[in-house]
């Protein structure tokens, strides 16, 4: 494994990739069934359900669970904690459909942070966000929605079409503002999104096709992290925030906005040593909201493996 802090080869295809999110994709298929028929109130019976199905019917998932919820809680792992974790992403999964058709009222939001972000947007200037697969994303546009923002969400183009698939039939404009990254005319579509004001988000804890990482402390071990989000946004030459939507159960999230870095006066010769110093700041961010919110992290596979 690298040193922590150290960079490692370029790697064609990211680990998560090889597990094609399989669970992932079910959860949506049966939530989207459920919370049409039945609402939010009576369909979340069914997540409790299918949360106990996944626990143990999934056994990558719920041992990846047990090994990310040994190093943020720091005490041996119980099934009841596994549970209470799967049940959190169900449950996130559940209201991306409520969130997505404009059913805001039926969710207790808090937002902090934001205050920087509204003032570029009164002044059409782009911010990009840079997330986790942590909490809802779904959150964040919801926001933007009722407050009339322009966002997008680059994401990889596998987990795009799947996502369309499953949202085309509940909201379609709902999709409009998802770029497939790794194509051709991704950076322009992006940088042309950022030149009018827009809001870009990214979910920055995985690589979205071939990258180089950096290794880096995480949870008391070293984990691999991609550089590329972070390479993009020097190239892009725009402020980066770290945002996350967290679910505090029931109906209530917290939507959080912190600044990483601006990229707009950043010297070209001096970009390698932000790009580091910034990826070290979200990682160091990250792990204070899962310290804070343990049960919100949702990558279910080996997150500290080896490096090749």
């Amino acid at each position: 494994m690298n040193e922590p802090g150290t960079e490692a080869p370029v790697i064609p295809q990211p680990a998560w990739l090889q597990h094609k999110e399989r669970g992932s994709f079910l959860l949506l298929q049966l939530m989207r069934g459920i919370s049409l028929l039945f609402g939010r109130r009576l369909s979340r019976i069914v997540v409790y359900g299918i949360a106990l199905y996944f626990l143990l019917a999934v056994s990558s998932a719920r041992k990846a669970s047990g090994d990310y919820l040994a190093r943020v809680l720091g005490r041996p792992v119980t099934w009841s904690d596994r549970y209470r974790h799967i049940l959190a992403f169900a449950s996130t999964i559940h209201d991306r459909f409520f969130l997505l058709n404009g059913q805001s009222r039926l969710f207790d939001i808090q937002v902090f942070g934001a205050e920087p972000v509204i003032a570029r947007q009164a002044h059409q200037q782009g911010v990009l966000l840079f997330g986790a697969h942590m909490g809802s994303f779904e959150v964040l546009l919801d926001h933007s929605r009722r407050n009339g923002f322009q966002t997008c969400v680059a994401m990889y183009p596998e987990n795009a079409q799947q996502l369309n698939r499953t949202l085309a039939a509940i909201n379609p404009e709902a999709i409009t503002g998802i770029v497939a990254l790794g194509q051709r005319g991704s950076m322009l579509r992006i940088h042309d999104k950022l030149q009018t004001g827009g809001l870009v988000g990214v979910l920055a804890d995985r690589a979205s096709g071939p990258d180089q990482y950096l290794t880096l402390p995480f949870l008391g071990a070293p984990a691999r992290f991609p550089t590329g989000p972070f390479r993009l946004a020097a190239m892009l030459g725009h402020p980066v925030y770290f945002m996350t939507g967290l679910y505090g159960g029931a109906n209530r999230y917290t939507l959080h906005f912190e600044p990483l870095a601006d990229f707009a006066a950043v010297p070209r010769d001096q970009r390698d040593a932000v790009v580091r110093a910034t990826l070290e700041k979200y990682v160091a961010t990250l792990e204070r909201h899962c310290r804070a919110m343990p049960y919100n992290w949702f990558n279910f596979f080996d997150f500290w493996e080896s490096a090749p």
